[in-house]
């Protein structure tokens, strides 16, 4: 099987999660310099097998489209450029870096770990990953953009 990629936009920083073969565990890959994001993939794609990337989708409280919103889109958009044969998912990505937070307090990081933004955008995308992923066991999977 091919591997799942989410990406967690940031106007500096990118986080990335990627499944495992068989689909089963979303796990935070790394962390880019969203300047990079582009080389990163390309590389990425050279080396392992992708079926689809996951892009959070920005959003407020109210379900509107977040600040960053337009960001993301415009990421989306090169994205579908550069790999057209590639489908793009997005997933709403509200409160995934306060999850990410939890999740770190949970699994026992220490407190100069947690104060490291980059951690928290590549544990927010294995959030984001793993939404989708529950997303497609259940059937319910939204419509590539």
């Amino acid at each position: 099987m091919k591997r799942i990629l989410a990406i967690d936009y940031g106007s500096k920083r990118t986080g990335i999660a990627v499944t495992d073969t068989e689909q089963i565990i979303a796990s935070g890959l790394t962390t880019i310099d969203t300047q990079q994001i582009f080389i990163f993939l390309t590389g990425y794609f050279a080396k392992e097998q992708v079926e689809c990337l996951v892009v959070g989708d920005p959003r407020n409280l109210d379900n509107t489209p977040a600040q960053s919103a337009y960001a993301a889109q415009e990421l989306i958009k090169k994205l579908k450029n550069k790999y057209p044969e590639m489908p793009v998912y997005r997933v709403d990505e509200r409160f995934t870096s306060k999850m990410a937070f939890q999740a770190m307090i949970d699994g026992g990081l220490k407190k100069k770990d947690r104060r490291n933004k980059a951690t928290i955008d590549m544990v927010s995308a294995a959030i984001i990953l793993q939404s989708f992923m529950e997303m497609k066991k259940s059937g319910n999977l939204p419509a590539p953009v």
